[in-house]
């Protein structure tokens, strides 16, 4: 079974601490939220965790192997990494872009497999984006963009599956059903870790949310509460609803 951690976990750039001291465990399975202010250090975490940064001081294990003893093609066989604000410069498919989420796994020479055809459309079309599949991906609008990103991540089906802010510029629809398929990843034995800034989404979706503050993490809970939410924020809001219909409203000084 699927095991990240991070041991003592600090980061430190240009003289500012990004994250300090941070240990947690992940396990598959799991769908972790990651949340916080602005700057909290959030993408430096997930970077972190994903392989990509390498910290000042502690380390990161996967399973029983830490993360700097893997190469790069080892750990990208097992881990899918979406970052923030994602650029693309070439006039690709959106499906040879989608297939990029395949490198680790194809052969050094030669063209696409034709098996793997069927990972590609299953991808496509769980981002709602089969009728794109030809289209140059630099002609996509930017909520179409990130979920083609998306699809390029979850096409493998990885072991762990680990996104930033993959929700932002997505109209409501798209972000619900995209918070859905990361719960179906999850469910099927993913270990899902996704930063966010909907708090309602937050709180509705993930099994587990980390809050992460000034690069610290100052809450780890099955789900996000109020007492985080102002901890976090510094802001008062109010949840309603159970499960799938939990709602945060903030409220205004006049409304506490």
């Amino acid at each position: 079974m699927t095991m990240l951690a991070a041991e003592h976990v600090s980061v430190a750039r240009g003289g500012k601490t990004i994250l300090r001291d941070v240990s947690l465990q992940a396990h598959a399975g799991e769908f972790i939220a990651v949340v916080g202010p602005n700057g909290a250090g959030k993408s430096t975490l997930l970077k972190v965790l994903a392989g990509l940064l390498k910290p000042d001081t502690g380390r990161v294990m996967l399973d029983s192997k830490a993360l700097s003893s893997l190469s790069t093609r080892q750990l990208a066989a097992r881990r899918a990494y979406l970052p923030q604000n994602p650029v693309l410069e070439w006039p690709i498919s959106v499906e040879r872009l989608v297939a990029l989420g395949l490198t680790p796994r194809l052969p050094a020479t030669g063209g696409l497999p034709e098996s793997y055809a069927p990972a590609i459309t299953n991808a496509l079309a769980q981002c709602d984006l089969s009728d794109k599949r030809e289209q140059a991906a630099t002609t996509l609008s930017g909520g179409e963009f990130a979920r083609a990103m998306l699809a390029r991540a979850i096409v493998a089906a990885p072991d762990i599956l680990i996104v930033d802010e993959p929700i932002t510029g997505l109209d409501p629809r798209h972000a619900m059903q995209s918070m859905t398929l990361l719960q179906s990843f999850a469910r099927n034995g993913t270990l899902v870790i996704a930063s966010l800034h909907d708090l309602t989404l937050a709180a509705r979706t993930p099994s587990r949310v980390i809050v992460v503050v000034d690069g610290g993490v100052i809450g780890d809970a099955d789900s996000l509460t109020e007492e985080l939410v102002h901890r976090a924020f510094g802001v008062t809001a109010h949840l309603t609803g159970q499960g799938d219909s939990r709602t945060f409203t903030l409220l205004s000084p006049s409304e506490k």
